[in-house]
């Protein structure tokens, strides 16, 4: 969302002073425009940053004209154009330093109310200061293009004051060929920067890649990286020939220094650009086909024909190996397993314009485990795939051998090392840093982190929108940290480890926090997406403060929450209570997926007369009926087996409201 999309609807009086010679209608009118422009970039007052101001005060009045024609108070905006252009043409920056003041006094009231600002305005606000860059680096190559030219009229002023006069009057003052030196630095400094800024995107992209393995929003496109890479190569190529071109006037020690620079720009954009598009899957059984594609953002630009097709080889490499090559160690490491169908064409779609080789059929056939850490396990063990290729690139015909890593992966042998192999990804992929030593990851991090994380993967397994609730986290914190007395405060600033995660088996259970949580989300997603979406089970909570929320409620009532001692069950707890007023409270016996794939749970809650209302005072056919299958209960209701649990509740447990659920 724009900037202007929040402040407009904040009170005018936050904003007085702002909207001065720019007067707030103006502001409006314009909205998104204003804001999808490099103004706050624009920091000199040079030629080029007199150039773009201009063109900026020109696009800004055929933006008011083009609205003007379908504005119903046309006049005003002709009004508004013709003010622009009275006040500014002559000062284009004037109106750059007026709009950035606006620009700078709304985000500083939208930080002021919300604390933080959308990330849609961060990563706008980066392509804005990129595509200025490119621009100015561009202006930068015109000027040394015309650095001859420039001598040229250098020579026609000496002998016009050497009396040889050919003009009737002396040109204007141009660049010299003494500024060149200075103008290549320059131009090759301001490569340097975007190189950097391009690469830190590219790093952007890879970690967001990597935080869709957990469920978040990625966007995959790479046209846009893709065209940032080819300008740079563009500018890199206008610079290098224009240092050839003028070497002797540079001097050999500088022209030596200068193309040395502009080869490890080259060199570091070709090798970033060689990227694992389509990340293989990162648990792996062995025996078992699986897909994979690597991308060559400069390929359609770069890559020279040749009689053979270039070839890209996956290979399997252990944390080690990838460590080594990361910190610059050997380019062709030993596999460490054996992948069948590991070499693919590198192809140009001269429709897509893009370089890509897709594995279609990969098949890891073995795999040699290495030596582990103290007491890690092998679902602990990462390893990666390994793309590598060898190219010939440019007119030059350079030679590159090019690498790409794949995320971590752990490779397992039976099905039912799964679980605790999705848990090492699941951790790697949220809490490792952006640029990293493959593949070092905290062993400790942040509970709020760990919430964040668990509901990413909640919501992104289940396919709901409906995530964890503050009460939830308080239910888990308990769980994983084995401390039912504390407050939902004195969680905040805890930190959670790795073995509290999946090594250590909860007090009296036989499974660890992960196996838990992960069962919940499979029976979740296979048996109970509807009802979780409807907000019908209130899932994370335990048996102690269920007896505390059912106690005061009449006969019948009923809740549904995820069972504590089992993996994958869901249980109904529901309140009898005694003539005399004195009540207990039954914990049905936990339903497991296959329970739920004969008769769902709408249907048995249906069979069951006990339940009579859905805490806190839901009507059970109102709440569930849209869950009840067409056909009539057949038979007498069934009375699964049930675990009674004596009130009132005494545990003096501290909790939080639970006014959203329960229908």
């Amino acid at each position: 969302m724009s900037l202007w999309s929040f402040v407009s609807h904040m009170p005018p009086e936050q904003f007085s002073g702002l909207f001065g010679e720019f007067p707030c209608n103006l502001r409006s009118l314009l909205a998104d425009w204003l804001e999808n422009q490099p103004w706050e970039f624009i920091t000199g007052t040079d030629s080029f940053c007199t150039s773009v101001a201009g063109a900026l005060l020109s696009a800004m009045v055929e933006k008011l004209r083009s609205l003007a024609s379908s504005n119903e108070q046309q006049c005003q905006v002709l009004q508004h154009i013709s003010n622009l252009e009275n006040t500014y043409r002559r000062d284009p920056l004037r109106l750059v330093a007026i709009v950035k003041g606006i620009l700078e006094g709304e985000r500083a009231a939208l930080l002021k109310r919300d604390r933080h600002l959308p990330l849609s305005f961060h990563r706008r606000q980066e392509e804005l200061k990129f595509g200025l860059d490119l621009q100015r680096l561009q202006h930068r190559v015109g000027e040394i293009q015309a650095l001859p030219e420039a001598a040229l009229h250098s020579q026609l002023v000496c002998e016009w004051i050497g009396g040889v006069t050919l003009h009737s009057s002396p040109p204007p003052r141009l660049a010299s060929p003494q500024d060149l030196p200075a103008l290549i630095l320059e131009a090759v400094k301001e490569l340097e920067g975007a190189k950097l800024q391009v690469l830190k995107r590219l790093h952007i992209w890879k970690r967001q890649q990597q935080l869709a393995g957990n469920g978040a929003v990625f966007e995959e496109n790479l046209a846009p990286l893709q065209k940032r890479c080819e300008n740079l190569v563009d500018v890199y190529f206008q610079l290098q020939q224009q240092v050839v071109a003028v070497g002797r006037e540079l001097g050999s020690d500088l022209l030596s220094r200068l193309l040395e620079r502009l080869n490890t720009v080259l060199s570091a954009l070709v090798e970033s650009s060689f990227l694992v598009e389509k990340q293989p899957p990162q648990v792996l059984k062995t025996q078992t086909k699986f897909q994979a594609s690597v991308r060559f953002l400069l390929g359609p630009r770069l890559l020279q024909a040749s009689a053979k097709p270039y070839v890209v080889k996956a290979d399997i490499v252990t944390e080690k190996q990838a460590r080594e090559l990361a910190l610059g160690g050997y380019s062709t490491p030993e596999s460490t397993g054996e992948i069948v169908h590991n070499t693919v064409a590198l192809e140009i779609n001269s429709t897509s314009v893009t370089s890509c080789a897709t594995f279609k059929n990969m098949l890891l056939k073995k795999i040699k485990r290495c030596e582990r850490k103290g007491s890690e396990s092998v679902t602990e063990e990462k390893c990666a795939v390994l793309f590598s290729t060898d190219v010939t690139l440019g007119p030059g015909n350079l030679p590159f051998h090019l690498q790409a890593l794949s995320l971590p992966i752990v490779v397992i042998v039976h099905g039912n090392q799964d679980n605790n192999a999705k848990a090492t990804v699941l951790w790697d992929n949220a809490f490792s840093e952006l640029e990293r030593i493959p593949f070092v990851v905290a062993e400790r991090v942040p509970w709020e982190k760990m919430c964040e994380t668990l509901n990413l993967r909640f919501m992104a397994e289940v396919q709901t929108s409906k995530g964890l609730l503050p009460e939830h986290y308080f239910f888990l914190a308990q769980k994983i940290f084995n401390n039912s007395s504390a407050s939902p405060e004195d969680f905040h600033n805890r930190s959670v480890s790795w073995a509290q995660f999946n090594k250590e088996i909860l007090p009296g259970r036989g499974f660890t926090f992960w196996q838990w949580f992960d069962g919940v989300l499979d029976l979740t997603k296979r048996c109970l997406k509807s009802y979780w979406s409807d907000r019908l089970i209130i899932g994370f909570i335990s048996k102690q403060y269920v007896s505390k929320l059912l106690g005061p409620k009449p006969d019948g009532t009923f809740l549904l929450r995820f069972s504590d001692s089992e993996i994958g069950g869901i249980t109904i707890a529901h309140v009898i209570r005694g003539k005399d007023g004195s009540f207990q409270v039954e914990n049905i016996q936990p339903f497991s997926a296959k329970d739920l794939h004969i008769r769902s749970l709408g249907d048995r809650i249906r069979d069951l007369a006990q339940l009579r209302n859905l805490y806190p005072d839901k009507p059970k056919d109102q709440a569930f009926g849209s869950h009840y299958n067409s056909e009539c209960p057949g038979g007498s209701p069934t009375h699964p087996q049930s675990l009674q649990t004596p009130g009132p509740c005494c545990c003096g447990l501290t909790a939080p409201p639970l006014g959203l659920w329960g229908g």
